[in-house]
């Protein structure tokens, strides 16, 4: 593994994409349950929101997903000089507050260069689900590595630690499209159709008005790149019922900015053991 990791860190961004896209789409051809979550998912979007459909586009830009994160993780310099970033005045903004900062950054382009980016500016703690299989842990541990970032991992001592971060003025960052644990989310419509959806960010944001800042990382031309775009959120209302709809709102609206580019193989809609029946509309 270590092997191929080398190799992909002497290699231009452009062919790692371009492997990456190859990879995208073996796996769709090659897995029936990849494609049984991928396309009704992707479809269903598009179709809701009128979009064009552009299957194989995003069936590449899944793989890229992947050898994106793998090549940001070995060249994180070079990564950032080839990184452009709108509203960076949002973000310098939310931290002069001194409450801290919530970053929230779906699976989506090359998401993996946000806590990198902001990682150069000031302290960011980092939530992240290990892996069931140990290698893989060591590898995303290793490969994640990079000064001032600091990760811990979706537990109860996880969550502690964030809350340190944010006393101290500092900033975190939470994948907020991933399925929480039972009795940790609340079931919320998501792109029409009820998902599990985490109130971590919101109870977070809620406690000392801290303010929640989308970013996205669209992913630019082959070997051109990434955009990250900053867009801070309004405050989550008190009713944590309606706060799960304004959080779910926002991520969507982060990943219309570039639909092809979101990781569509990923179950959003599971029902995870111990949460309540989701609705049945």
């Amino acid at each position: 593994m270590n092997f191929g990791l080398n190799i992909i860190s002497v290699l231009p961004l452009a062919v790692v994409q371009v492997f990456g896209a190859i990879l995208g789409l073996l796996a769709y051809l090659g897995s029936k349950q990849y494609r049984s979550l991928f396309k009704p998912q992707y479809e269903a979007v598009v179709n809701a929101r009128k979009l064009p459909f552009k299957l194989w586009e995003a069936v590449r830009a899944s793989g890229m997903l992947f050898s994106d994160s793998l090549w940001i993780w070995r060249n994180p310099k070079k990564a950032l000089a080839i990184t452009a970033v709108h509203n960076w005045n949002v973000v310098q903004d939310a931290m002069s507050e001194g409450k801290g900062m919530i970053i929230l950054c779906p699976h989506l382009g090359g998401f993996e260069i946000i806590p990198r980016y902001l990682a150069n500016h000031y302290p960011a703690t980092i939530m992240y689900r290990p892996s069931r299989q140990e290698w893989l842990n060591e590898v995303v541990e290793a490969g994640r590595a990079f000064p001032n970032m600091h990760f811990v991992p979706t537990n109860l001592n996880g969550v502690r630690q964030m809350t340190r971060a944010l006393s101290k003025g500092e900033a975190i960052a939470i994948l907020p499209d991933q399925v929480p644990s039972g009795g940790d989310g609340i079931w919320a419509h998501f792109f029409e159709r009820p998902a599990y959806t985490t109130t971590l960010p919101i109870r977070l944001a809620n406690r000392h008005n801290t303010p929640a800042v989308m970013f996205t990382a669209r992913r630019n031309s082959l070997g051109k790149g990434w955009t990250i775009d900053a867009k801070r959120l309004d405050p989550f209302s008190d009713d944590a019922n309606i706060a799960v709809k304004e959080l779910n709102t926002s991520i969507e609206n982060a990943i219309l900015v570039a639909p092809e580019q979101f990781i569509w193989s990923y179950n959003r809609y599971k029902h995870p053991a111990g949460a309540e029946l989701p609705p049945s509309v």
